[in-house]
């Protein structure tokens, strides 16, 4: 099955499921995955923390990293994945109003993600992030290929 996942939203599935993610610019698209089991998730996180607004992350934990990307582990391990197998990978993050954008909602989205996995010994296998470009990310639960398509090209991550 396809599943699309929105913005402040989050899917997990098995082998055979295809995840998508559409216009990541800011926002942090994270895959896991685990080869062995075959189980993966792919969530789109807004937002880097949740204390802004206690509220929301309650009610969307997937709306903010450091509540979206435990969320995104747990249901990963409750399909059968093991933490020390996962592969993980991230898309996003960029700044598409350049470089003087206030807030820099990207980069910090990216600290925060790295923090986490760094608090909880998990590697970041590999990334695209940064720059303007909006990207399209395609997660392939059958095999954990994750093509991102950006500005009409097409490349693995």
């Amino acid at each position: 099955m396809k599943y699309t996942v929105g913005v402040a939203d989050m899917k997990v599935g098995r082998f055979g499921d295809i995840l998508v993610t559409h216009a990541l610019g800011s926002c942090l698209g994270l895959a896991v995955y685990d080869p062995v089991a075959k189980v993966g998730g792919l969530l789109h996180a807004m937002l880097p923390l949740s204390k802004i607004n206690k509220e929301k992350a309650e009610a969307n934990p997937f709306m903010f990293v450091d509540t979206g990307v435990p969320e995104l582990f747990q249901e990963v391990y409750s399909l059968g994945g093991q933490k020390m197998r996962l592969e993980v990978k991230a898309a996003g993050c960029g700044e598409p109003l350049g470089n003087n954008q206030m807030f820099k909602i990207g980069e910090r989205n990216l600290t925060i993600l790295k923090k986490l996995l760094w608090k909880n010994n998990v590697l970041l296998n590999s990334k695209d992030v940064g720059g303007a470009a909006s990207r399209t990310v395609y997660f392939y639960l059958d095999t954990g290929r994750l093509v991102i398509r950006s500005n009409g090209a097409e490349r693995d991550l």
